[in-house]
């Protein structure tokens, strides 16, 4: 899962918004990050284990081009966010707009953020990340940024457009697995280390 999504899921088991996008940015322990933080960075990374192991994530990497084999875990996620983008009525009871300002206030308003997560805050705000993602062009220039991003941007070659020959079953793995994220998120609140708490 992407921002959009570890953002939504944040807010669907009632923890910090901000904390849980620092999940993307946090390495090392999780005692090394301020206490208001840890238990969202924790749940973001049972939220990526689980993505990343399931038997359905694990089905829609197959049928990736093989030259894209080492980019599929990455598309996936940010597929993801886009099909939850575009669907997000059925996911949240307030517009998607309106959440991206809220998750947008929520991040500048958190201390003690990653320092990258911090740098890279303004830019989400003005160019509207989340809401981006709702249309192909937003997910296009998301899937070249990150492919800049990275050590070997040759690992997305061809990128887009296997992720657009994809839709159907990226859709079908989504709406699939998503609800049972949704769900899982609400119970690892509810059991949370008492120590990042």
């Amino acid at each position: 899962m992407n921002f959009l999504a570890h953002l939504h899921l944040a807010d669907n088991s009632k923890t910090s918004l901000a904390a849980n996008l620092a999940g993307d940015f946090a390495k090392g322990s999780i005692e090394r990050f301020p206490k208001h933080l840890q238990q969202g960075i924790w749940l973001h990374r049972q939220i990526d284990q689980l993505t990343d192991t399931h038997e359905l994530t694990k089905e829609l990497e197959s049928k990736f081009p093989k030259q894209l084999k080492r980019a599929a875990p990455i598309l996936i996620d940010l597929a993801f966010d886009h099909v939850l983008a575009k669907y997000w009525d059925e996911y949240h009871n307030v517009s998607l707009k309106d959440f991206a300002l809220k998750a947008y206030d929520a991040i500048d308003n958190c201390e003690g953020l990653p320092e990258q997560l911090q740098s890279l805050a303004p830019r989400i705000r003005s160019e509207n990340w989340l809401v981006a993602y709702k249309n192909r062009d937003g997910l296009n220039q998301t899937i070249e940024s990150v492919a800049k991003r990275v050590s070997k941007p040759e690992i997305f070659e061809g990128a887009t457009a296997a992720v657009k020959t994809l839709d159907t079953e990226i859709e079908i793995a989504f709406r699939t697995f998503y609800p049972q994220l949704m769900a899982y998120s609400r119970i690892w609140t509810r059991n949370t280390p008492t120590e990042y708490l």
